[in-house]
């Protein structure tokens, strides 16, 4: 699954739009390496997203195409 498709549907963030952005932007990580929107995400990478005011670090435990509400909380593991 690409990275900004995940970040929206592990509600990470909120829109795809956004996430799309973050990631051309330099502030979204997969394993260490600077993410572009097209990159790939399988399960046990880890994922750091920049925020302006800090940092989230997780872990991918699950891919889900169209998870509901509380499947989306499922598919990450917060690191740290």
């Amino acid at each position: 699954m690409r990275i900004d498709k995940f970040l929206k549907n592990s509600r990470i963030i909120k829109r795809r739009t956004v996430a799309k952005e973050a990631c051309d932007g330099g502030r979204v990580s997969i394993n260490n390496k600077v993410a572009k929107s097209g990159d790939t995400v399988k399960v046990g990478d880890i994922i750091e997203v920049r925020f302006g005011t800090g940092e989230l670090k997780v872990v991918v435990k699950e891919i889900i195409d169209n998870p509901k509400k509380n499947q989306a909380a499922e598919m990450i593991e917060k690191v740290e």
